[in-house]
């Protein structure tokens, strides 16, 4: 049987094969260069009509920058200031001389984290390491795991050391602030170990046609528990965000916050929710953007991030933290020792 990750793949491609007509050809030049990026985005992003953006307008706009006699440079500036009104991390346009991102679905919050802090005065830098996840046994025994990345293969093996030296604290802080994504083949890894049977944890829907609303039917994505032998998890769980937990890990903080005992604490995620493609434009400019919408399991997109659990919105105090202090982290550890 197929992986539900396969299976995703496999729907991405489906949602270019499936959307497929007539291919226009475009001539390497400004013009060219432009129209093709802008119906390459037309034809297969997932949510002009979730954001409301009026793709037709935005052409209008950045059309009249475009001019016969303009550099490769300046044809770039333009071009990557039009995918910047998509609003989406996950948009990039890469060049040999430089690759656009569009960095204000973070820039404009509060950073709520530093991992220097917590090295120093939570364990003054005597922590464990082990397959991309930083470890330990905080005060009053609480267990903390910090994971940078979902880029970094999570070993089971691994997981089940994390998991066994932590077993006897009296509940697990899992802070994936600042986490940018990733494997999506790792959250599944991860969540197995909370979960003890077979959960949808979200949706699946893919591009039907070039109409901004030709969609299929959402499929659910189901994750299974780890298997038997593997160390599972029943304790409490607290998961940590700030605006920097974003795609994979965005996905893995709306699966978790829906799993009883787990509570979200932090600011709100960065989003980043669509699975994303890659395409080429005439001149070998390559283009990535979100072609397949994700629904947590409630059918609810968090393409916009996932906010804390209801009570648990907090900022980190920046002068607490000059004195040691993470305010994030503290309300979660008082949490998890006084439980309300």
């Amino acid at each position: 049987m197929k992986s539900t990750l396969s299976i995703i793949s496999a729907l991405i491609l489906s949602a270019f094969m499936s959307s497929c007509h007539d291919v226009r050809e475009y001539a390497d030049d400004p013009r060219g260069n432009f129209e093709a990026l802008w119906t390459i985005l037309d034809e297969h992003y997932c949510f002009f009509s979730q954001k409301d953006i009026d793709w037709d307008a935005v052409h209008d706009t950045y059309a009249r920058r475009i001019g016969p006699e303009m550099t490769g440079e300046e044809l770039f500036i333009v071009c990557a200031d039009m995918l910047d009104e998509l609003r989406d991390g996950h948009v990039n346009l890469s060049a040999a001389f430089n690759t656009s991102y569009y960095r204000k679905w973070w820039s404009d919050y509060p950073q709520n984290f530093s991992l220097r802090l917590i090295e120093e005065s939570y364990f003054n830098f005597n922590y464990r390491q082990s397959s991309g996840m930083l470890y330990g046994i905080l005060r009053e025994n609480v267990g903390y795991i910090y994971y940078g990345s979902f880029a970094n293969p999570v070993g089971e093996g691994n997981l089940d050391n994390v998991l066994y030296f932590l077993k006897n604290t009296q509940g697990l802080i899992i802070d994936v602030r600042d986490n940018g994504g990733g494997d999506l083949t790792n959250v599944r890894t991860l969540v197995s170990r909370f979960i003890t049977r077979p959960t949808v944890v979200g949706y699946i829907s893919h591009k039907t046609g070039p109409a901004h609303d030709a969609f299929s039917e959402p499929m659910e994505i189901t994750y299974n528990p780890a298997d038997i032998g593997r160390i599972r998890w029943g304790k409490p769980v607290i998961v940590l965000t700030n605006r920097s937990t974003f795609s994979a890990a965005n996905n893995f903080a709306s699966v978790m916050k829906l799993l009883p005992g787990v509570r979200l604490v932090g600011a709100t995620t960065g989003g980043g929710s669509g699975m994303p493609y890659s395409s080429e434009l005439p001149n070998g400019w390559g283009v990535r953007f979100s072609a397949c919408s994700m629904l947590d399991a409630e059918g609810r997109s968090t393409e916009a991030g996932v906010e804390p659990t209801e009570g648990c919105a907090v900022d980190m105090d920046p002068l607490q933290a000059l004195s040691g202090k993470d305010t994030i982290l503290e309300f979660a550890l008082d949490l998890i020792q006084n439980p309300r």
